[in-house]
């Protein structure tokens, strides 16, 4: 080979070489020290574009998850109110029980009543219940009501104990059960009507009842409280403004608040049934007596449910609401918190036997009455936990999906731009012993050039 001076072409290929091994080795050691295989969209183009999708949905998955734990403890904090709430009503319907009682005195149901008020208290307490500044239980602003008007839904109770042919003509005496067999109500029976509205407790009875009917016995219940609805399978309309029918889809006696909306609801009906020597009727009772809550009286109120965002997609959520669980919602109570206007007249042969403002016990009739009452709340209550559990297990199965869904796209995007380290530490290894062969040979090659001095020495 020439020996020339002005251009040393061994070096120059060598520099080449070099540098190709120094670039190769360069992206190898990144790929080694970062763990990935494509760290910028110069390495992959597509598979960078595919693996920064992926990359987003991951983050937006987690963060789905987050939100779900976050409702779910924002529905723990609520569970834990409404649970406190039914443990109340026990203790107050034990307590109305126990004031029903003759063996009792009326300074004793007087006492009876102070531990009932100071129980009501604290329900209206637990609906203050906040987490992170939001009321859970405080329903009155977390569902839409759209019910019958503008004044909210009506308190409805039905009697599916009675026959279904029963009717507003139907005579007392000849009302017969379920299955069609005769109730047994004597004409010189009477039938005494307790009920409750705006923690008021009234009374009033029809003796003997002879040939009284159904009519006559639902107008115990002044026409101003209480009337009839029919006898339909359709017994109510709810907030929802959906028709609630009965189980059995089979007619049933029903009748309803006058008017709509906590203000006007009635909280509880009790028909009592004695003989013409004051005994009570029980087998007669239990059949009368079983005019159940159906349909609960609520306030219209704007839509302020609340919306978990649980999905990766614009309005991919859980809408979650809660009732009205104040006192006066669940008609332990009035409304504006007011007892009854001992000024008021005109109420004939109804008798008031517990003016309020809460619910009374001070007589036997009127605990009577407050039996049913904290039984068709603790039913309203029991109603609300079974709906936040509810909701507590769809988001726990929610969170689960979505923990499984990051876990496969988080798979995926791995294994598209994750490296293989032995593949690129045995790259690396290659590129660096190729790197280092190069800069000898380079260090050789310029050593010819020098030998050229020599001839000129």
């Amino acid at each position: 080979m020439a020996m020339v001076v002005k251009n040393n072409m061994s070096a120059v290929n060598t520099l080449n070489t070099l540098n190709k091994n120094q670039s190769a080795l360069s992206k190898s050691l990144q790929k080694v020290s970062s763990g990935m295989k494509i760290n910028s969209a110069g390495d992959d183009a597509s598979g960078y574009a595919i693996s920064e999708r992926m990359r987003v949905q991951v983050r937006a998955l987690d963060q789905d998850d987050n939100n779900t734990k976050n409702g779910s403890a924002l529905l723990r904090t609520a569970e834990g109110a409404v649970q406190s709430t039914i443990d109340i009503l026990k203790a107050l319907k034990e307590k109305a029980i126990n004031a029903a009682n003759d063996t009792n005195t009326d300074e004793d149901r007087r006492l009876i009543q102070k531990e009932v008020d100071r129980l009501i208290d604290q329900i209206d307490d637990n609906a203050l219940t906040t987490y992170n500044g939001k009321y859970l239980v405080d329903g009155s602003k977390n569902s839409l009501v759209i019910g019958e008007g503008d004044g909210g839904t009506r308190s409805t109770f039905s009697n599916m104990s009675l026959a279904e042919s029963t009717n507003l003509g139907t005579r007392l005496t000849a009302l017969k059960r379920r299955d069609g067999n005769p109730l047994g109500i004597r004409s010189s029976d009477t039938i005494t009507a307790s009920w409750v509205r705006n923690g008021v407790t009234y009374t009033g009875s029809i003796s003997p009842i002879a040939n009284t009917d159904i009519t006559g016995m639902i107008n115990i219940i002044t026409a101003s409280h209480a009337g009839y609805m029919g006898n339909t399978s359709m017994i109510g309309i709810d907030e929802y403004g959906k028709e609630v029918y009965t189980p059995d889809n089979k007619p049933a006696l029903t009748i309803r608040s006058t008017d709509a909306g906590v203000t006007n609801q009635v909280s509880g009906i009790t028909f009592a049934v004695t003989d013409n020597r004051g005994h009570m009727r029980n087998e007669v009772n239990a059949v009368l007596d079983d005019f159940r809550e159906v349909v609960r009286a609520q306030n219209p109120s704007p839509d302020n449910s609340m919306t978990l965002q649980v999905g990766t997609k614009a309005n991919q959520a859980i809408k979650v609401s809660f009732t009205d669980m104040r006192s006066a919602a669940l008609g332990l109570q009035a409304a504006d918190g007011k007892g009854w206007d001992h000024n008021t007249a005109g109420l004939g042969v109804v008798e008031v036997v517990g003016g309020g403002p809460k619910v009374q016990v001070t007589t036997r009739e009127a605990a009577n009455a407050a039996i049913n009452v904290f039984q068709n709340a603790l039913i309203k209550a029991t109603d609300q936990a079974v709906a936040i559990g509810a909701a507590m297990n769809r988001l726990g199965f929610t969170s689960s999906n979505l923990v499984t869904s990051s876990e496969n796209v988080q798979a995926s995007e791995s294994t598209i731009r994750d490296a293989d380290m032995a593949k690129e530490m045995t790259a690396y290894t290659k590129h660096n012993v190729l790197t280092q062969a190069a800069q000898a040979m380079l260090a050789q090659a310029n050593q010819n050039s020098s030998a050229v001095l020599s001839l000129l020495q």
